[in-house]
């Protein structure tokens, strides 16, 4: 999903619900401080892993 620059959007996931749990988990986006913190010097890959594989795991283990 490349555009003519040759990068993909990726959008922050969070939704403003910004608490962390007692893991240290955000309760809104389920990121970690570190994955916070480091969101705008991530590649688009790993952003695409979190956002696609990541974070999906860590809300199915909160249900």
């Amino acid at each position: 999903m490349s555009n003519a620059f040759g990068f993909r959007a990726v959008l922050s996931p969070c939704i403003g619900v910004c608490s962390l749990d007692a893991g240290g988990l955000c309760e809104g986006c389920h990121r970690s401080t570190a994955e916070i913190a480091r969101w705008s010097q991530m590649s688009d890959d790993e952003r695409l892993h979190l956002m696609e594989v990541v974070l999906p795991g860590r809300e199915a283990a909160r249900a």
